[in-house]
């Protein structure tokens, strides 16, 4: 058990899909001081070795497993791994996607697959063996969404119709598994400082700017500001919390 016995986490072990960089690398070092102990998992086995390492040696149970999201077996492998490590699983925070800019006249098929394949086919096989996992014990499970999800916005229509599914699959699950005791919920992060952002932002720096000076706070998010988010979710706190889509977004939706 990571060290810090009284957090939101406390006593719980959590699978952090997409943790090797950005909010899921930002997420695992809030959850493991939040208390949990983590199997993190993501493509990028060196990314994943040098944060397991700085957590456990900062007295964290964290331990790592690679896979593609978009791959039924992996999928099935890295929640198999958790139970074999941790012995249950209690909460998911299923946090892997990618990007892609581009009006949808101008996406590619091939483009527009492979984001549909990690954000909504992936969550979806996240859910199902995470669903598996956390069995008659029930449990919370966190996906990881984001504003372009709730409104539109010219130049990612690819990503935000991914992102809306994502919704979808959230909101769906809450019925499908409350009655099994475990909670669905989603986070909608708005513009947030990540390895996502500032590649967009070298490619087009008018259009986040823009997106960023809408933000009622005027500052883009922190990564850490959306793991906060998350924990809390897959906290006990949120105990009644179910099929939420929660903003984290500067009162950019509000």
């Amino acid at each position: 058990m990571s060290e810090n016995a009284s957090g939101l986490l406390a006593g719980k072990v959590v699978l952090l899909v997409g943790a090797s960089a950005g909010i899921g690398a930002d997420a695992a070092s809030v959850f493991a001081e939040e208390g949990a102990s983590l199997m993190l998992t993501a493509r990028s086995e060196d990314a994943l070795a040098t944060l397991t390492e700085k957590l456990t040696s900062a007295g964290h149970d964290v331990a790592y497993t690679t896979g593609d999201v978009s791959v039924a077996a992996d999928v099935a492998g890295f929640v198999d791994a958790t139970v074999e490590r941790f012995g249950r699983l209690d909460g998911a925070f299923n946090n892997a996607g990618i990007n892609q800019q581009g009006r949808l006249d101008e996406v590619s098929e091939e483009d527009f697959d492979r984001v549909m394949a990690i954000n909504v086919k992936g969550t979806w096989l996240c859910l199902r063996e995470e669903i598996r996992a956390l069995g008659e014990n029930g449990g919370s499970i966190v996906n990881t969404s984001s504003i372009g999800g709730i409104r539109g916005a010219t130049g990612l229509g690819a990503y935000q119709a991914s992102k809306a599914a994502v919704i979808g699959l959230t909101r769906t699950a809450a019925h499908d598994f409350g009655p099994l005791g475990v909670r669905v919920n989603a986070i909608a992060p708005g513009p947030t400082d990540s390895p996502m952002l500032r590649a967009w932002q070298e490619n087009d720096p008018a259009a986040v700017e823009r997106r960023v000076s809408a933000v009622p706070l005027r500052k883009a998010g922190t990564g850490a500001e959306v793991a906060n988010a998350a924990a809390w979710l897959l906290s006990d706190r949120a105990g009644h919390i179910n099929g939420v889509v929660m903003p984290v977004d500067g009162g950019l939706t509000a």
